[in-house]
């Protein structure tokens, strides 16, 4: 229990936070826009999945597609200032979740997403919080550390997945192969043609996956090694088949120390510096 509450300073989930519903924004705006479409879907084709079944949310449509986006845009940039934490934080929870069901009831399901929505549960259980505050919280240090189990669970249960449903046979398999010829890159098509080396990648994302857990084990000092490590296995993802798995690398960021990342006061300090010479 004690490492579930590990306090963590508030400037650190003030940034977290503020990272995630601008991401919110993002997400609707940049990165998944297809879910509009859904608007003019018909509804024969809609099969919720099982949330959705068990809660009987309506079948999309015009009405509630635009609603939900337009009030996300708006309710997600509020909730990134900060103000009024719980109940815009509760809103933007309710209004993603419903989007993810609108996204996801249509044959396709992404499973980059499980961190980012434990995120948006969670946060707003903190309370206020603001940027650069030190003072230490056990709340945050809860809201990361369940985001944080989320991000590490979706490596570790996507391996047994892969094993579960490919068996063994997946490590020996043309996945890489089959995911190159799809939507292989320039990068990923001169990589193919060395002999064996899909196969070892295989391996190696086999291993990492079941490894992930083991962030917990490294000292804290190489922690952000680790992490780093994390990302760069998406950045080289992206680059050979341009899958992004965005929102999985915004909820990561709940390991990082963001209380250190200020730029409105990097911005303020530098337009001071620029100024003083001007002024005498």
């Amino acid at each position: 229990m004690r490492w579930l509450f590990a306090p963590v300073p508030l400037g650190r989930v003030a940034a977290f936070r503020t990272l995630v519903y601008v991401f919110v924004f993002l997400d609707l705006t940049v990165f998944t826009p297809w879910v509009r479409s859904h608007a003019n879907t018909p509804g024969d084709l809609y099969q919720p999945l099982l949330v959705g079944r068990i809660l009987h949310l309506p079948t999309p449509g015009p009405l509630l597609v635009w609603g939900v986006f337009w009030l996300l845009l708006v309710l997600s940039l509020a909730a990134a200032t900060g103000r009024a934490p719980r109940a815009l934080g509760w809103a933007v929870f309710a209004l993603y979740f419903e989007w993810m069901i609108i996204a996801m009831s249509y044959g396709k399901v992404d499973h980059d997403r499980v961190g980012l929505l434990v995120a948006l549960a969670v946060l707003p259980t903190v309370g206020r919080a603001q940027h650069g505050d030190l003072t230490l919280s056990a709340k945050a240090g809860w809201a990361l550390r369940v985001t944080q189990i989320a991000v590490i669970c979706t490596y570790f249960l996507a391996a047994l997945a892969k094993l579960r449903f490919g068996g063994i046979d997946w490590l020996t398999s043309a996945v890489l192969a089959q995911a190159i010829i799809r939507r292989g890159t320039w990068l990923a098509d001169h990589i193919a043609v060395v002999p064996g080396l899909l196969i070892a990648a295989q391996f190696g994302i086999i291993l990492f996956e079941l490894l992930s857990p083991l962030i917990w084990v490294i000292p804290q000092k190489w922690r952000n090694w680790g992490v780093a490590f994390f990302y760069s296995f998406h950045v080289m993802t992206f680059s050979m088949i341009t899958i992004s798995f965005a929102p999985h690398l915004a909820a990561m960021a709940s390991f990082l120390p963001l209380e250190k990342v200020r730029p409105i006061e990097w911005a303020r300090r530098r337009s001071l510096r620029t100024a003083a010479p001007s002024s005498t």
